[in-house]
């Protein structure tokens, strides 16, 4: 699938589903982590996530490399924007972290239109920084820390692949 197949991130796509879930401690993360993980749809899928710093975005993003067999040191890409893996059969996955991202020229420089081009799960942290770069995410997660324990997230799909997601959430 091209990138030129999904329209840019301008404004806030259509939502075709959504649910609220709420995570009392770290093993609910890690639930709806091996829930996704599952899914065949995720293999392909684009999620954009959401939230505060400190909101709880890698910690997420952690347990779902672990639950798609990624094993070794798992890094925030805060520094590098974005950090390759390889989940259980050769299965591609790309960490963005946009947080520090400010020039669209970046976006051409570093390839990455080709990694969205591509085949393999690309999770994206702060995408509203890369906003008109991204195409529209199959999965939106907005994660809200309530208190230092619980959260509430929004889960919206955008897409098919989206609503399976979505419905391997509940």
């Amino acid at each position: 699938m091209s990138i030129d197949n999904h329209p840019s991130i301008v404004e806030t796509p259509p939502v075709r589903g959504q649910r609220l879930v709420q995570w009392h401690d770290e093993e609910d993360t890690a639930r709806l982590a091996q829930a996704l993980a599952a899914q065949p749809p995720l293999r392909n899928a684009f999620i954009a996530l959401h939230g505060d710093l400190g909101a709880g975005k890698t910690t997420f993003v952690r347990h779902l490399l672990r639950a798609l067999g990624v094993t070794g040191r798992i890094k925030s890409p805060t520094y590098a924007v974005v950090e390759p893996h390889q989940g259980e059969g050769d299965q591609a996955i790309f960490h963005f972290d946009f947080y520090r991202f400010s020039d669209p020229r970046e976006w051409e420089d570093a390839g990455f239109r080709d990694i969205f081009a591509g085949a393999g799960l690309k999770l994206a942290e702060w995408p509203a920084n890369a906003r008109g770069q991204l195409p529209v995410p199959d999965l939106s997660i907005t994660i809200d820390a309530m208190s230092d324990d619980t959260r509430q997230v929004t889960l919206q799909a955008h897409s098919d692949s989206g609503l399976a997601l979505l419905q391997a959430a509940a």
